[in-house]
């Protein structure tokens, strides 16, 4: 009965938004399949290595952002795999490049309560954290990739 529920709700929404969850689950399958490729591999396409994008506000992209994440946070719930930080991240970058606008990936590591190395990865767009913000704060910043648009998603540039 709770899957029949949940296929209504999704039949009810409108075409944008469902156009948005299926884009986010094929995004997140696709992160997923590139988590299982070697990361030397896989970073040259995140963008400039140890790079930022610009953090001022580019308010027109507010709502899409925010929808982004919205679609991202949702459909990693559903997913038949892991989904989580760094499948979200890139997942997210994706659907942000699709849309011509830039974003930070960032890497961190830290150490658990039982004094274990754990990592973490976050998204980043203007001053909108994307992904991962919710426990940021308690990792070291160990990577970052600057996804640029355009000309300037070059190394170097």
């Amino acid at each position: 009965m709770k899957v029949l529920k949940k296929m209504n709700t999704f039949f009810a929404l409108d075409k944008k938004t469902k156009s948005m969850l299926i884009e986010a689950f094929f995004y997140l399958a696709w992160a997923r399949i590139l988590k299982a490729v070697p990361f030397s591999k896989v970073a040259p396409t995140l963008g400039v290595f140890m790079n930022e994008t610009p953090i001022n506000v580019n308010e027109s992209n507010r709502v899409v952002v925010r929808k982004i994440s919205e679609a991202i946070h949702i459909m990693s719930r559903y997913t038949f795999w892991e989904s989580q930080c760094l499948v979200k991240a890139i997942a997210a970058m994706k659907m942000l490049e699709r849309r011509q606008i830039e974003s930070t990936l960032y890497l961190g590591t830290a150490k658990d309560e039982q004094g274990k190395l754990i990592a973490h990865a976050w998204l980043r767009s203007g001053p909108f954290y994307i992904t991962g913000a919710e426990v940021m704060e308690r990792f070291t910043v160990v990577s970052k990739f600057a996804k640029r648009i355009g000309k300037n998603n070059v190394e170097g540039e």
